[in-house]
């Protein structure tokens, strides 16, 4: 897939006025306005995502506005984050942050079927029941039997496995220090072997 330059992606980003927030002539909502004017470029056209930009369709909503919050705040530093989203996120305001949300959250969401389908029943237990001997609680207790996610905790069913695999191994690297306990040490004692299996499992999930 050919990326678009971070410079135009954020030179499309417009800042969200009150004016933004009328439904157009077309009968988009606020939020797909704000969406379409500004997400597709990197989030594709159904927001379903690509490699390296997540899927946004059927996000939870107050995970998606605690993002665009940490991005402005610069603490999602991962390396594309600060070329891309910090840019991007810096004229979204609390508004329009909630509107977007929203609209990303009703949106179907497909799975990206990505994965390695031979470590997926590997993948599927440890996601499921965790692991004692590595220390490894289980995913399912605070994402959700089937990734869906709760509250602020992001859904991960059906998500790129090249995302997930690459965002477990950045809090090996030392991004996203910030983020709240358990997941710097969940992901830290993670094997790069149950990282891949586990990455896997999800980009089949529904």
């Amino acid at each position: 897939m050919k990326l678009i330059p971070p410079a135009l992606a954020i030179l499309a980003i417009v800042s969200a006025s009150a004016a933004a927030f009328a439904t157009d002539d077309r009968g988009r909502s606020p939020g797909q306005v704000l969406s379409d004017n500004n997400c597709t470029w990197c989030h594709g056209p159904s927001l379903q995502g690509y490699t390296t930009a997540p899927r946004l369709a059927g996000q939870r909503a107050e995970y998606v506005v605690n993002q665009i919050l940490n991005f402005k705040a610069h603490s999602r530093d991962n390396p594309l984050s600060k070329q891309v989203m910090w840019g991007a996120a810096n004229t979204v305001t609390p508004e329009a942050a909630h509107e977007i949300s929203d609209y990303f959250s009703g949106l179907h969401a497909e799975p990206a079927n990505d994965g390695n389908r031979s470590t997926v029943e590997t993948g599927a237990a440890l996601y499921r029941e965790g692991s004692a001997g590595s220390n490894i609680p289980s995913c399912a207790i605070c994402h959700g039997p089937d990734g869906q996610g709760v509250g602020a905790i992001p859904r991960l069913g059906g998500l790129s496995y090249r995302y997930l695999k690459r965002k477990l191994e950045q809090w090996n690297e030392g991004y996203h220090a910030a983020a709240l306990a358990p997941m710097p040490a969940v992901s830290s004692s993670l094997s790069a072997t149950e990282i891949d299996a586990i990455s896997s499992y999800l980009s089949f999930v529904h």
